[in-house]
């Protein structure tokens, strides 16, 4: 039932952040995409109701590190290093675009 709830929540945003506020590598993932004018949406998994569970589907869904992670239109992006090596390349930029996150 939490993988359903995880698809739901990112249901029809653009990005979308599962973070904890006391992560440092959450912070630098929200950073770098708000930095290109995106505005996601994040849930800190330490702040809300069901948090550890929602933590649980995430690793189910494939997710090596519990948080950050990240869904640019809808699709699973993974953790900091797969967010990197988007930037890296830079195809970060576009799949923000494609997604409607950024227009520019």
């Amino acid at each position: 039932m939490a993988v359903d709830t995880v698809m739901g929540m990112v249901r029809d945003k653009p990005v979308v952040i599962f973070s904890k506020s006391s992560c440092c590598m959450s912070y630098t993932v929200k950073t770098l995409i708000s930095s290109y004018g995106a505005n996601p949406t994040v849930y800190e998994l330490d702040e809300i109701p069901g948090g550890k569970a929602i933590e649980g589907a995430l690793i189910q869904l494939g997710c090596r590190e519990a948080v950050p992670v990240v869904f640019i239109g809808q699709r699973l992006v993974g953790g900091t290093n797969e967010l990197m090596s988007l930037q890296v390349r830079g195809r970060l930029v576009p799949l923000l675009r494609d997604a409607g996150a950024i227009w520019v």
